[in-house]
């Protein structure tokens, strides 16, 4: 799936953009039961016509009824309902799955990562390096620019200025960051110096 917002997301496959929302289901199948204030006698005046005709459908937001007119479109549209909640389950499950799950979805073009493993014990240092190339591997191979840099007393950086993405270039950060040693010493300002030293690349979105 494509690296976008979930509110992107639902711009392109949402209900209301594919008329599936109940006000577009509505109007599609039936017509509304309208009150009309009648001049001559001063109050509103429901129309009757449609009464017994049609079932009628109350929307519970507003309270507006709802004549249905046509029922064969009916169960067009719950093909196409139960064929968008489909299309939910596949979103949500992709968002809570994988690096999407720890990192969310990267949006931007070019990206420093700041690694600041602080005082992690040896086998939580090795989940933080899984989760990182499980990142690398599924998100950063669609962006165009990269880098990353470890925070700390020797400050290290993967390339001296993001990389732009490649097959080749994905492999040797993952290489760079399973090299990395755990014992590296820090300081109380190695974070902000990594910060700093990601934000002084120009290329960089985010």
């Amino acid at each position: 799936q494509p690296l976008i917002s979930s509110s992107k997301w639902l711009q392109l496959y949402g209900l209301k953009r594919n008329k599936l929302s109940l006000s577009q289901i509505l109007s599609q199948i039936g017509f509304q039961h309208r009150k009309d204030y009648v001049t001559a006698l001063g109050k509103l005046v429901a129309s009757r016509y449609a009464d017994g005709l049609f079932p009628q459908y109350m929307r519970a937001q507003d309270g507006s009824v709802y004549n249905v007119a046509k029922k064969e479109p009916i169960l067009h549209f719950a093909e196409c309902l139960m064929g968008a909640i489909e299309l939910y389950q596949q979103r949500m499950e992709w968002l809570t799955s994988a690096s999407r799950l720890v990192f969310g979805v990267i949006q931007e073009r070019c990206i420093v990562v700041v690694l600041d493993f602080g005082t992690a014990a040896p086998t939580e240092f090795d989940l933080c390096r899984d989760a990182l190339s499980m990142v690398l591997v599924e998100q950063v191979t669609q962006i165009a620019k990269f880098n990353l840099i470890r925070a700390a007393q020797d400050l290290k950086k993967w390339q001296e200025k993001s990389a732009p993405v490649s097959e080749h270039t994905v492999k040797s950060a993952v290489k760079w960051l399973w090299k990395l040693d755990h014992t590296t010493a820090a300081s109380t300002t190695s974070s902000a110096e990594a910060l700093l030293e990601a934000m002084s690349d120009e290329t960089v979105s985010s």
